[in-house]
């Protein structure tokens, strides 16, 4: 895989702006091969009429829709928000209520898929919350008083097998062992 395309790669995963410097380094490239890989990916985007544009501001970088698909994705997040949550939706809430507080990197490990648009769509919803804290290097996610409100619950512990369900032994081992990795992506994704 190109430079270009692992670039490409991150800023999808990350859903959030990343500095240039961050790149270069996760990827162990020169800030100067960085530079050369988005500005090509930059002018890729829009000479394919893609839905993705590359947004710089300052040194930071992300991956956004293209101008010309903003209603239409408007226009999804409406119809989405309103709807019935679907399976994808309801496994990652569950993944949050029994294992909040949760990094996004946590939960894409548990469900093996990334979860950046249904995050987005759940946060919209007002089911979940994000928080930054000092003791994090990134965000967490956990359960709104929306959603405990909607099940009629005080508080996540009672949900159905909440102790043993929120210390699974084998969710732990499945952390613990692609822990390096998520340092390493923590680290780039970090600010």
């Amino acid at each position: 895989m190109g430079l270009e395309a692992k670039i490409e790669a991150l800023l999808f995963a990350a859903a959030k702006p990343l500095s240039v410097k961050k790149i270069a380094q996760f990827l162990g490239v020169s800030p100067d091969e960085a530079e050369e890989a988005l500005a090509a990916l930059r002018n890729r985007l829009p000479a394919e009429a893609q839905g993705m544009r590359v947004v710089r501001s300052g040194s930071e970088i992300q991956l956004m829709t293209s101008p010309e698909q903003t209603d239409l994705v408007r226009d999804f997040f409406e119809n989405d928000e309103s709807g019935e949550l679907t399976k994808p939706q309801l496994e990652t809430l569950t993944v949050i209520a029994y294992r909040q507080p949760i990094s996004k990197p946590e939960l894409e490990q548990i469900r093996g898929v990334n979860c950046s648009l249904i995050l987005r769509n759940l946060l919209m919803r007002g089911l979940i919350e994000v928080e930054e804290t000092k003791e994090q290097l990134m965000p967490v996610y956990r359960v709104s008083h929306e959603f405990l409100r909607f099940l009629g619950m005080s508080e996540v512990k009672e949900l159905p097998d909440y102790e043993k369900l929120s210390q699974d032994a084998h969710i732990e081992a499945v952390l613990k062992k692609e822990g390096e990795q998520t340092e390493s992506f923590n680290s780039l994704i970090a600010e």
